[in-house]
């Protein structure tokens, strides 16, 4: 089994379980022969044991630049100290540290697998560093948020927070946060087998790690990319890198990353076939995990070995091995249990308690609320009480006032009122007086224009007979004059005059007229008045200075201008208007 560490996250192991691996890795038989049915005893017990493994190493975190352990020996008591830290940070009113302790708080219920509790803590503590634009502790909870989001296999969720962190340490310029974003970017697509992409970000993040002189992290990339080899199956290159990562680790004298590394040299030995080669990489990983005291390293070795002896047909060895490894793991899991246990009851307790206080704190508000909201309708009711009887005493002079007040009031507007009355009926006197007058004027003003009209009409006829006759002299004189009585039966000024009596008379009658007809004439216009007026076709020839046939012509074209049916009466359609 595999153990993978990307930058600057916690330990997955990658585990796969090929039963023709246990048996012939390499297609060449095994040198010594073995009774069947143990050897089908010890491949079932080393499918278990990495099965356990599996799950078991899931829960295993690095504890690399993070303050708190990757597996605290007393995370309950841990929780409370940060619980108290918290408290105290509020109290006060210092919001940036409180926030910095919701944050170790949800990366502790991380660790131990509380996710959604831990979800919660992360996003307090990530609205705080916003709103306080703290920008590398924003990057640093993002960057949690991130994992906590892949490990809940949301890889979405997880890219987005990523993405975000990378920005803030672009923008930040620090190298090794953004080495540890491409990291795990790389790490999403190696999970999603998209390896060209995993060894671009793999890539990135060794160049700025580099950049930035982090041997560490350089080496959790080395690791990174030789665990992309090895999912490639291409094992020359994945051994490649990882003796490059053991060799950054020696120097640094990094003993738990030696441990992981050295198990990857073994598990790459194994499967090209080197057993007794991997066999000694898997001893020298239990060495190292024993004296560092990774029991889950030690367990993970003894599985590897229980592989090598397995492969080279040694199964009592196997066996032996498979059995250390399943029972160290059962005592880790029998403590780690224990510890969820009692990190469970804290949390509960914690819970609890910080429930009584809000609902103490609640209900004393409440108390004090209902104190000071009882003083204050006491003192309402009293303050009340007064002003209404000193309302009612003033309401009561001065509705007396507002009666007489009233009364006089009354009394002047019966008086205005009659008086607007018999005003308006002057008026309307007057303007009915006005009407008549206007009406008497235009038709005294009318037949006054016909009998001018009639008049000249008998002069110019008998001029027309007096041009008859042979004395050209007097026919020149008597043609002259017969022109100018012509200009004088077409003069517009007297319909000028005409037009603004009629319009007095009947108000507003052009415009109407045009809202209902397209243009008309002046003419038309004339003609139009006219028969609004009653006059006979004769009285209108004759105003008009034309004949009663010209007059007929007239008639018609207008009744084309007004679009009028065969049967419409031109008189009653102008009469209707």
């Amino acid at each position: 089994m595999a153990f993978r560490i990307h930058a600057g996250e916690y330990a997955v192991p990658c585990v796969k379980i090929n039963p023709a691996l246990f048996a012939m890795h390499t297609g060449r038989a095994p040198r010594y022969s073995t009774p069947p049915a143990l050897t089908s005893i010890v491949l079932i017990m080393i499918w278990i044991a990495s099965a356990m493994h599996s799950f078991a190493q899931n829960r295993l975190q690095s504890d690399t630049e993070r303050e708190i352990p990757a597996s605290p020996q007393n995370p309950d008591s841990l929780l409370l100290q940060l619980k108290g830290h918290y408290n105290a940070a509020v109290a006060q009113n210092n919001e940036q540290q409180a926030a910095g302790y919701l944050q170790q708080i949800g990366q502790l219920l991380f660790i131990s697998g509380h996710y959604p509790q831990s979800l919660d803590y992360l996003l307090q503590a990530e609205k705080i560093f916003r709103n306080r634009n703290r920008q590398h502790l924003l990057a640093a909870n993002l960057d949690m948020l991130g994992e906590l989001y892949y490990r809940t296999r949301r890889p979405q969720l997880a890219r987005k927070q990523y993405d975000e962190a990378l920005a803030i340490y672009q923008n930040l310029k620090q190298e090794s946060g953004k080495a540890e974003i491409y990291g795990r970017i790389g790490h999403l697509y190696e999970k999603r087998e998209m390896y060209d992409s995993a060894f671009y970000f793999q890539r990135k993040a060794l160049q700025s790690y580099q950049l930035d002189r982090h041997t560490d992290g350089a080496a959790k990339i080395y690791e990174n990319i030789g665990s992309i080899y090895e999912d490639l199956e291409q094992y020359d290159s994945a051994y490649y890198y990882f003796n490059r990562a053991y060799a950054l680790n020696t120097q640094t004298r990094n003993v738990r990353a030696q441990v992981e590394v050295v198990n990857n040299l073994g598990d790459v030995l194994r499967k090209t076939g080197r057993f007794r080669e991997g066999l000694s990489y898997s001893i020298q990983s239990l060495n190292l995990a024993q004296t560092n005291g990774e029991r889950y390293q030690v367990s993970s070795a003894y599985n590897d070995i229980a592989k090598a002896y397995n492969l080279l047909a040694r199964n009592d060895s196997a066996f032996h091995y498979l059995t250390l490894s399943r029972t160290l793991l059962n005592d880790i899991y029998s403590e780690e249990s224990n510890k969820q246990l009692a990190l469970l009851q804290t949390l509960y307790e914690i819970e609890k308690k910080d429930n009584e206080i809000q609902q103490l704190t609640q209900a004393r508000r409440i108390d004090t609320l209902i104190s000071i909201a009882t003083g204050v309708v006491i003192i309402l009711v009293i303050l009340v009480a007064a002003l209404i009887i000193s309302r009612q005493r003033l309401k009561i002079r001065n509705e007396q006032k507002l009666r007489a007040q009233h009364k006089q009031v009354y009394e002047t507007r019966n008086q205005l009122m009659e008086v607007e009355l018999k005003n308006k009926k002057l008026e309307e006197e007057h303007l009915k007086q006005q009407l008549e007058t206007k009406t008497q004027e235009l038709s005294s003003y009318t037949l006054h224009v016909i009998r001018k009209n009639q008049l000249l009409e008998d002069l110019r006829t008998r001029l027309d007979e007096m041009i008859k006759d042979d004395k050209r002299d007097q026919r020149k004189q008597i043609r002259a004059l017969s022109g100018q009585i012509s200009e004088g039966l077409q003069d517009d000024q007297h319909w000028e005059e005409f037009r603004g009596i009629f319009e007095q008379v009947h108000q507003s009658f052009f415009d109407r007229l045009q809202q209902q007809t397209g243009p008309l004439t002046a003419n038309d216009l004339r003609l139009i008045a006219l028969i609004k007026m009653n006059l006979t076709s004769a009285d209108i020839a004759t105003l008009l200075g034309i004949s009663q046939d010209s007059l007929r012509v007239i008639r018609h074209r207008l009744r084309k201008k007004l679009n009028l049916a065969a049967g419409d009466n031109l008189s009653a359609y102008i009469q209707s208007i």
